[in-house]
């Protein structure tokens, strides 16, 4: 018999050799200390848990209805009307708000999903701003920080002298009041508490507050996280 074929010879005969120790040990039922356990099909099966859904501490508050504001609900829908404007909103499916015998308004869930609590503390916020805003209004303050800075109201437009080789001009929305004090403080007011937060937010973009000195525009109540400079180097 030739090289190859003794080659051959004694890889069978190491097969037949495994394969005979695999069915000593119980290969099926049992190898290297694992022991496999068949389960019947009839007995796999699914557990079913209920996933709760917390009633939402903010939606379950009922909201005050001031004496010089008029409401018109419409199944799904509110427009609140008073001193400084008009203002609407339209509820999705989850949630609804209704008015009770007290002249206070209540926002309620309409299905128990975790979707719905959400939407039942949002929605309350939602109309507990429309309320005040036709009513008080709400505003926004910020603060130049800066050398040179200075902002002033000219006609319907907020200039502002930011640094840059020309001053910054920006329409105020309609709705909105601009007033400036002491050429450093700017205060955004209005009924529509969203369409404030949008414009103040797109006054403090022109100069987001730097890192190290604190220059650019915050708002008044901003804390602004300094960074040590780099220190000089050691001789």
């Amino acid at each position: 018999m030739d090289n190859a074929g003794r080659e051959r010879a004694s890889k069978s005969k190491t097969r037949s050799r495994r394969a005979s120790s695999n069915s000593r040990n119980g290969f099926a039922g049992k190898t290297q200390g694992i022991h496999l356990r068949v389960i019947p099909a009839g007995r796999v099966g699914f557990v079913r848990t209920t996933v709760e859904c917390k009633e939402s501490r903010i939606g379950k508050k009922p909201i005050e209805v001031p004496s010089n504001v008029t409401l018109t609900l419409e199944e799904q829908f509110i427009k609140a009307k008073g001193p400084l404007g008009e203002l609407s909103l339209n509820y999705p499916a989850e949630v609804k708000v209704v008015k009770e015998e007290s002249g206070k308004l209540r926002v309620s869930k309409t299905v128990e999903t975790k979707r719905a609590n959400q939407m039942h503390g949002l929605f309350r916020t939602l109309t507990d701003n429309i309320i005040v805003g036709v009513s008080k209004g709400f505003d926004k303050k910020l603060q130049l920080v800066g050398v040179g800075y200075r902002a002033a109201v000219e006609g319907k437009d907020l200039v502002m002298n930011l640094g840059f080789s020309h001053p910054v001009r920006m329409a105020v929305p309609e709705g909105l009041k601009v007033k400036v004090e002491e050429n450093t403080r700017i205060i955004v007011s209005g009924y529509d508490k969203s369409e404030i937060g949008q414009f103040a937010a797109s006054i403090k973009k022109w100069r987001l507050p730097e890192p190290y000195k604190g220059k650019g525009i915050r708002y008044t109540d901003e804390v602004v996280r300094r960074k040590e400079g780099k220190a000089g180097k050691k001789k």
